[in-house]
């Protein structure tokens, strides 16, 4: 149920700062005090942790965080908020939160263990990759839901992908909770979702991590095909501009039963496992 106080008091703020919101930008903030909460425990918040928070927005749950852990650092984009945030926590004598005015893909993160964000949808893909770099031991995020189904793809459905298949490796993905629109003002047309990543270290396929970018990249461009003609079809991908240097090494690696039926095998119904396999084999082919 929608807390009446958090939606009153961010449409005070947001009125006495003259700030009008765009959905095409994605500016929907949290007002169910009830999904707040729930997010936050999600987190397991203790005073040890260093927080990352991407978007803040006014501080809806900035504010709270920064309650309860070490270290709390925030990346806002936008120059009117920002500066809303800023005073906020001024005003609040909090002194743990360190603000960043800038664009999240661009900025180095400092060292954090956590991050807790309700992220601009605009830029799920990137940012999610981005902060997969790093060395952390939990995620709470909110994402659209179009794009969570797309992250737990199963194989052999409309949802499996090549963020499902390039995300396997990375990080075990776990759904928390819905978010319907009237949990945010103003309300989005999509619904949302709150999930948990708690990234792998896989050592293996970070020696093979570039192949298998390579060769996801240009096996999902063709899903429904099968994997030889796939691969062809994005020959340039591969690094190559004709077709036949690509069937040669193709034909050739197949003269082994299990590659042969692998690769007439379509992409949609071959999990990431064998991907990854795949993409060990063609690293000689790979430009």
């Amino acid at each position: 149920m929608t807390n009446t106080s958090l939606f009153k008091g961010t449409k005070n703020i947001l009125k006495e700062n003259n700030v009008h919101l765009k959905r095409r930008l994605g500016q929907n903030y949290l007002i169910d005090d009830f999904k707040r909460e729930k997010i936050l425990n999600f987190g397991e918040l203790n005073k040890n942790d260093r927080i990352l928070e991407i978007g803040p927005g006014i501080g809806t749950l900035s504010l709270k965080i920064a309650e309860k852990v070490k270290k709390l650092t925030v990346v806002e984009q936008d120059v009117k908020i920002f500066n809303i945030l800023s005073r906020r926590i001024d005003e609040l004598g909090i002194n743990n939160v360190e603000l960043i005015n800038n664009d999240a893909l661009k900025v180095n993160f400092p060292k954090f263990n956590k991050t807790i964000s309700n992220l601009p949808y605009k830029i799920s893909s990137p940012i999610t990759f981005k902060l997969l770099e790093h060395d952390f031991d939990l995620g709470i995020l909110t994402y659209q839901k179009e794009f969570v189904l797309r992250m737990i793809g199963k194989v052999d459905t409309k949802n499996y992908s090549r963020l499902t298949a390039m995300l396997h490796f990375k990080t075990k993905i776990e759904f928390l909770d819905d978010l319907p629109p009237n949990s945010f003002f103003p309300q989005p047309k999509i619904q949302s979702m709150v999930i948990k990543l708690n990234p792998k270290k896989d050592e293996e396929f970070k020696k093979y991590e570039k192949e298998y970018t390579q060769v996801s990249k240009a096996l999902f461009q063709h899903k429904n095909k099968k994997i030889m003609n796939a691969l062809m079809d994005s020959r340039v991908v591969l690094g190559h501009e004709d077709k036949k240097e690509i069937r040669r090494f193709l034909d050739k690696i197949s003269n082994d039963d299990n590659v042969n039926k692998l690769l007439n095998q379509r992409v949609i119904k071959t999990p990431p496992e064998k991907i990854f396999a795949l993409s060990k084999q063609l690293k000689p082919l790979l430009k």
